[in-house]
């Protein structure tokens, strides 16, 4: 027995993917997994395949950007196996790339209730329920390398990636005093469909003007490397072991690190810069207000 056996884990956009292969590797280690997907019929094929291999699930069909959907997602969760102990907050999607002038209001408000409100809502209602049975447990919240380096023609779900990198880190903080571990799942390209996600794009948001479905080279370039991409099971068996050390930023491409690692030379050259300042040698020596 380990510290998963038995215990319940909630995943979002758990269908298929990431999610599916947290699940995946979850099952195998003895939790009951809750997958909540708004593809209701990706949700049985994911449940078939997992009881197929001994895994315990319920699925639920749901919209992430529905708060009301997350309460009633928890409410079966805890009517099936009693208690929930983690969250996976997998659920995203990536909008068409294109520049400033060509993402448009809706891209933006679409990719922002799900990547990043689905996060908020999905935590908002089942941490609550964590810190009730006391037990402690999990947070895990995907993200993506595009929230440790931001990424040309994709400015909707850089914003929001870079934004559930900091909220995790918030999170860390605050719920370890409730024995809640809390980590961020930042991938390079994994074997996945959010290329795709336009599929499941509400009707009323999507671009009806004429030549929206053209193929850019900028979309033919991303789908060759996802091609080529680390497979779901893979990624699902690293988070299991970043999970048994503790690992707040869980990386699956080892091969980034000089990429994450110039960009933090250039914040720090920054910070260097502003200590020479002659208009800010008096906060220089100030006290730095401790957040942990």
């Amino acid at each position: 027995m380990n510290q998963y056996t038995g215990k319940t884990a909630v995943i979002s956009g758990g269908a298929e993917g990431i999610g599916y292969g947290i699940a995946q590797a979850l099952g195998k280690q003895g939790m009951n997994v809750v997958l909540g997907d708004i593809d209701e019929q990706q949700l049985q094929v994911a449940q078939q395949n997992l009881q197929s291999e001994g895994i315990t699930v319920l699925t639920v069909v749901m919209d992430v950007t529905d708060i009301l959907q997350w309460q009633n997602l928890a409410d079966k969760a805890i009517k099936r196996f009693g208690k929930i102990h983690m969250l996976v907050n997998n659920a995203g999607v990536s909008s068409k790339p294109g520049g400033i002038e060509k993402t448009d209001d809706k891209d933006w408000r679409w990719v922002l209730d799900v990547n990043l409100m689905g996060v908020l809502y999905g935590t908002q209602t089942i941490v609550p329920l964590m810190k009730q049975h006391g037990e402690g447990g999990w947070l895990i919240n995907v993200a993506s390398m595009a929230g440790m380096v931001g990424v040309p023609y994709a400015g909707a779900y850089t914003a929001t990636k870079v934004a559930v990198v900091g909220m995790t880190e918030s999170w860390y903080a605050e719920l370890k005093p409730h024995n809640i571990h809390v980590s961020v799942l930042c991938p390079a390209f994994v074997k996945t469909r959010i290329n795709l996600s336009t599929r499941n794009k509400p009707q009323e948001l999507k671009d009806t003007q004429a030549g929206s479905n053209e193929v850019s080279d900028i979309e033919t370039h991303i789908q060759k490397v996802i091609d080529n991409g680390l497979a779901p099971a893979l990624v699902g068996k690293r988070v299991i072991e970043a999970l048994n050390h503790k690992e707040l930023y869980i990386f699956t491409h080892p091969n980034y690190r000089a990429v994450v690692q110039k960009r933090f030379k250039a914040i720090d050259a920054a910070f260097e810069r502003s200590e020479q300042s002659p208009l800010l040698q008096d906060v220089l020596h100030e006290e730095v207000a401790s957040f942990s």
